[in-house]
């Protein structure tokens, strides 16, 4: 059974699906947006919404910040398409600029507040439906970005609030300062980034692989009704159609089953990857990173398959490349 999203819950009307926007606007680089470029997000946009995705997922890092120039154009294109879609973005992310010799993170009141204007400002809109901070900052000063998040929220720049990449401890701790409910983690999931099952099922085992999820955060979200998001959510391809020249065992058996699956169940190894997330009581909603048209196509359909028990656990046990405890 399909449960029913936190965000809609929240009232807020998200699709099952998002669509992951990191792949338009062209490069990383400096270079301006192009025709082409705009071309490909309308072909992207379209695709999503022809299969039911009205959820568009930004940060202003992506291709430091064009993919969100790229979205301002289509919105200058089609009048009454903001209205019609739920926007979310990140910040907390600095890109190595000349001089610099690494990238940093900052979820400082000043970073924040600055990042969301040139949000605001390459998405030519007047809010956000929803602002993630990107990752944890080992400097962030959480009375600091409670005071940013609460000046977002009266001057109406930003509607929601969330996190990307962080534990239940750190959700727990801006909380703890902030009036403004966390309302979703963003996290790095699939049927190949399995770690958030690994720390589940290895309780009270000897410590299997290299398990470094943070125990308790899935767990923590599900009951404060934090809508948990997957990053990554097709593995790039490794179960639906990339080359498996090279790969492990595991990742060959795992792309045959779902393959398999496909088959079976008269669908794509796309939908067969998504519903094995979605399948999971936690009520996941995929961020696909696709903008490729038929590759979203070929998603189409996941929020209606269900897998039993035994097929989701075969292809979990697949994917680990070893029998449970």
């Amino acid at each position: 059974m399909l449960r029913t999203l936190p965000l809609n819950k929240r009232g807020i009307p998200a699709s099952r699906i998002a669509l992951g926007c990191m792949g338009l606007g062209g490069g990383w680089d400096h270079e301006p947006i192009t025709a082409e470029n705009i071309k490909q997000g309308h072909e992207a946009v379209e695709a999503a919404l022809s299969i039911g995705i009205n959820f568009f997922d930004h940060a202003d890092i992506y291709t430091r910040g064009k993919a969100e120039k790229v979205f301002g154009e289509i919105f200058r294109d089609r009048p009454g398409l903001r209205e019609e879609i739920i926007i979310q973005s990140k910040c907390g992310i600095k890109l190595i600029e000349p001089g610099d010799t690494t990238n940093t993170f900052d979820i400082s009141r000043e970073h924040i507040l600055k990042s969301v204007d040139g949000t605001l400002s390459r998405l030519g809109t007047d809010y956000i439906d929803i602002l993630l901070l990107h990752r944890p900052d080992p400097l962030m000063d959480p009375e600091e970005v409670a005071e940013a998040l609460h000046q977002l929220k009266v001057s109406g720049k930003v509607r929601h609030f969330g996190v990307s990449n962080m534990s239940a401890a750190q959700i727990r701790l801006l909380q703890h300062y902030c009036d403004e409910p966390f309302i979703v983690n963003q996290l790095h999931m699939s049927l190949a980034k399995i770690s958030w099952l690994d720390a589940m099922v290895s309780v009270n085992r000897e410590p299997w692989k290299d398990i470094t999820f943070p125990e308790g955060t899935i767990e923590y979200c599900r009951m404060e009704n934090i809508q948990l998001q997957a990053w990554g959510p097709l593995a790039q391809g490794s179960f639906s159609g990339r080359s498996l020249e090279g790969q492990p065992e595991n990742v060959v058996n795992t792309a045959a089953l779902v393959k398999e699956l496909a088959r079976q169940k008269n669908t794509t190894p796309e939908a067969i990857v998504l519903s094995w997330l979605m399948t999971h009581p936690a009520a996941i909603q995929p961020v696909i990173g696709t903008v490729n048209p038929q590759r979203i196509a070929a998603c189409a359909g996941a929020d209606q398959l269900e897998l039993t028990r035994k097929e989701w656990y075969d292809l979990y046990v697949s994917s680990r490349g070893e029998k449970l405890p």
